[in-house]
């Protein structure tokens, strides 16, 4: 069974360590791969830790050598199994190997602040759709982020639109977390001060 994250977690506390949740493909879309190197060196030049899958390849891989590259703290968590198959020559910062896939789960989310959701397949969406289930029921308030690029999560939002609809997401029970088309936006919801 998975672990819970940690629900002390008050909105006030500062944002550290930020678990980004990605493909570890690239995608057809060229801006996927930039955005999220650029994402990575973001988070490096606010001095936030990458915490993320551990992985080398695809947007997995861009995000961490871009934080990387701008000499930021990278935290990979990877299960044991997937160690052979995604990890190359990518040399986190720290790098945690669980035994599965839950504890990979559970590591991300106790080591983060915050959480933002590049595009991916099911992985990523489990991770988020999990993470929000968890702020649905009161057991975190960290901030959570779609990076809504080229509208690819314009289908999943529609879904959510249509669950409220039906009335599956009631009142008192709101999914609460923000959708941003760039980088821009974050840092008003990170409560970062702007770098020039």
């Amino acid at each position: 069974m998975p672990l819970s994250p940690s629900s002390d977690h008050k909105n006030t506390q500062k944002i550290r360590s930020v678990c980004v949740f990605c493909g570890s493909g690239n995608g057809k879309n060229p801006k996927f791969q930039k955005i999220a190197s650029q994402l990575g060196a973001f988070l490096a030049n606010h001095n936030l830790n990458l915490v993320y899958g551990g992985g080398d390849m695809g947007l997995m891989g861009a995000v961490a050598q871009g934080a990387l590259k701008a000499k930021g703290t990278v935290v990979g968590i990877i299960p044991e199994f997937l160690l052979h198959y995604q990890t190359g020559s990518l040399q986190p910062s720290h790098q945690i190997v669980t035994q599965n896939m839950h504890e990979r789960k559970a590591k991300m989310y106790e080591l983060a602040d915050a959480y933002i959701a590049l595009p991916g397949g099911i992985g990523t969406l489990e991770e988020l759709v999990e993470t929000m289930t968890w702020e649905q029921l009161g057991q975190h308030k960290k901030p959570i982020i779609l990076l809504n690029i080229d509208q690819f999560w314009q289908p999943f939002l529609d879904l959510l639109a249509h669950m409220k609809n039906y009335n599956f997401i009631r009142s008192g029970l709101e999914v609460n977390f923000h959708t941003i088309k760039d980088l821009k936006a974050l840092t008003s919801i990170l409560h970062l001060k702007n770098q020039n």
